[in-house]
């Protein structure tokens, strides 16, 4: 028995945390399903995080403020520091480091942040220079608009930069100002006696707020705004299409917040009451009694609890980004706007967009491999076959019959299935012969873009077919590869040294894979890549507009899994099995390990 251990603890020597040998470069093809960039099995179950497009992000805890944008959302730590999720393609969902800010703001494409000095810093998008920090430190409150933004000073001024089209961006007379707030192309401001003025666009009556002092609170949507009054009743005015200004009776509110055609407001009891457009759910707020604020964002919504920690609703792009509950699973796949994982039982947990059926689980648990096309899947069986769901166009979901398949790959709109004997099959979608497999029986990987198809050899060289576009097609000379992976326009390649090779379309410089030779897993999404490193930790590239190669810091990954706009990883949950220091807080199932172990060994004698 002790002979057999080491055996193990010697071939978990040659394999990277991913389940992939990356330095020997010789693959049994009973374990080809496992190679692919996009669908690792890890050997050991993990939970699954997501990261890329999504809004409302209900994972941190320890916050004092939450600010909602159009796309993006923002969330002020304890210790002073800002974390930005969601929507990325201008910056405005990465903050700058520090942690003496005191307050922050997200608008529709740029941020701002005040800091404890009482100075103010923006990032993201700047074309009218709404990004840009007035001079000086005795700002006291920020408010972000669409292509504009305010500041309140401690004498009670205003000041205001930006797109300036219908005067939003002008500073209004006076130093008796409390709080301000900013709407998409309008302003609102509340006065020490507790009248409001208004300006910028008025063409729905947003900047005509009513004439009374008896005001606490204010807040700018789109076109329309909102007034708290002492008694604690709410009042709305502008444009109201939505039924986003038309206020609910009562007078036990203290908070309130505007979106864009959508509003709330914050009980006394602690609880939220939403109303106006609610076309992706952003004015059903939870349930409860433990909320301390409010924020509205364009189509989402956020709110604070008393324990610090926060909930998102509303629109968060299918969701696609969320990761499952559990700590169980051993493979990964993202599709363009949904996700798989398989369990270690052997069943599939599917989540995100659905409108092909494309998110529906199948029933059972004798799945081996899971593959997420743009709307279609792919799932392996013990026993061979394929099975496939989800959007049908030119037959993308009907796979061979036979149960004599190893390996299984989906791109855009065709699949790939390796058979045992090394021949590949493919089917779906031919404009570009991206479906016609070449002939031989010495394949031992398979990958599948958009519009074309990749292939590994027993030899360790590769083989690419489909559309010439952007020289997508033109893989690498050589021998020397063990792993590939094809994107949207482009393919990665990994090289048996660590080092890592790509081709194709670099617009988004998703072919300039980074420098060094310490990695052991790659993964191609549409327009960028990822590469899992010796220690675990993740390396992004290319695109990164929803922050899809940018993994959260603090955890060691196992494996990694490339879709659309947002990225799939398994973290490790025990400590390192590599280096033989195992616990009882790792979830290792010793006969499906000696299994891998033995199928690795002797794959001829493997069932």
């Amino acid at each position: 028995m002790r002979r057999l251990f080491a055996v193990v603890f010697v071939i978990l020597a040659t394999l990277t945390v991913s389940g992939v040998r990356a330095s020997a470069g010789q693959f049994s093809p009973g374990l080809t399903a496992e190679r692919q960039s996009r669908n690792k099995l890890t050997g050991v179950a993990g939970p699954v995080i997501g990261w890329g497009i999504r809004t409302t992000n209900s994972s941190l805890t320890n916050l004092q403020a939450i600010s909602a944008g159009g796309g993006h959302s923002l969330a002020l730590r304890q210790d002073g520091s800002i974390i930005g999720w969601g929507n990325n393609s201008w910056g405005q969902a990465s903050p700058p480091k520090g942690n003496n800010f005191v307050a922050m703001a997200a608008g529709v494409q740029h941020s701002l942040g005040l800091k404890k000095d009482g100075s103010i810093i923006g990032w993201g998008h700047n074309y009218h220079g709404q990004a840009n920090s007035p001079a000086g430190k005795n700002f006291i409150a920020i408010a972000v608009g669409m292509q504009h933004s305010l500041a309140l000073k401690k004498d009670g001024s205003i000041v205001a930069w930006g797109r300036n089209n219908y005067g939003q961006a002008k500073n209004p007379k006076g130093n008796n100002f409390v709080a301000i707030a900013a709407g998409s192309q309008h302003n609102l401001a509340l006065k020490r006696d507790g009248s409001i003025i208004a300006w910028g666009l008025d063409n729905d009556g947003q900047s005509t707020p009513p004439a009374e002092d008896n005001f606490t609170a204010i807040a700018a949507g789109r076109d329309h705004s909102l007034a708290l009054k002492r008694d604690g009743s709410i009042v709305a005015w502008g444009l109201n299409n939505d039924g986003q200004a038309t206020v609910p009776n009562g007078n036990d509110f203290i908070a309130i917040a505007a979106g864009d055609v959508h509003s709330l407001a914050l009980k006394s009891d602690g609880s939220i009451v939403g109303w106006g457009g609610n076309d992706s759910g952003q004015a059903t707020p939870p349930t409860g009694n433990d909320f301390v604020a409010i924020v509205a964002g364009g189509r989402h919504s956020l709110a604070l609890k008393r324990d610090k920690s926060f909930v998102g609703w509303g629109y968060d792009h299918f969701a696609q980004a969320r990761a499952p509950k559990g700590a169980d699973f051993v493979a990964i796949s993202d599709g363009r706007l949904h996700s798989l994982a398989l369990k270690k039982d052997g069943s599939i947990v599917a989540w995100g967009g659905n409108v092909d059926g494309q998110a529906d689980e199948p029933a059972g648990n004798d799945f081996v491999a899971i593959e997420a096309g743009d709307y279609h899947n792919l799932a392996l069986r013990r026993d061979g076959s394929i099975i496939a769901w989800g959007s049908n166009v030119d037959g993308r979901s009907n796979p061979p019959s036979g149960n004599n398949f190893i390996a299984i790959n989906s791109g855009g709109g065709h699949s790939l299935a390796l058979k045992k004997d090394g021949s590949i099959v493919g089917w779906g979608c031919n404009d570009y012969g991206q479906a016609l497999a070449p002939s031989g029986n010495d394949f031992i990987a398979i990958s599948a873009g958009r519009e074309h198809s990749v292939a590994l050899k027993k030899d360790g060289s590769i083989v690419a077919w489909g559309s010439e576009l952007d020289d997508r097609c033109g893989h690498p000379d050589g021998n020397a590869f063990v792993a590939i992976a094809a994107g949207s326009n482009h393919s990665l390649a990994l090289k048996r040294d660590g080092s890592i090779a790509a081709w194709g379309d670099d617009y988004h410089d998703e072919s300039s894979p980074p420098a060094g030779n310490n990695f052991v897993a790659i993964a191609a999404g549409t327009h960028y890549g990822l590469a899992l490193t010796k220690n675990g930790s993740i390396v992004g590239w290319g695109e990164n507009i929803r922050g899809q190669t940018k993994p959260p810091a603090g955890h060691k990954f196992v494996a990694i899994s490339a879709g659309h706009e947002h990225s799939l990883a398994i973290v490790q949950s025990c400590k390192d099995i590599l280096s033989g220091d195992i616990n009882g807080d790792c979830n290792v199932d010793w006969q499906d390990l000696l299994a891998l172990v033995n199928q690795w060994l002797w794959p001829d004698d493997s069932p």
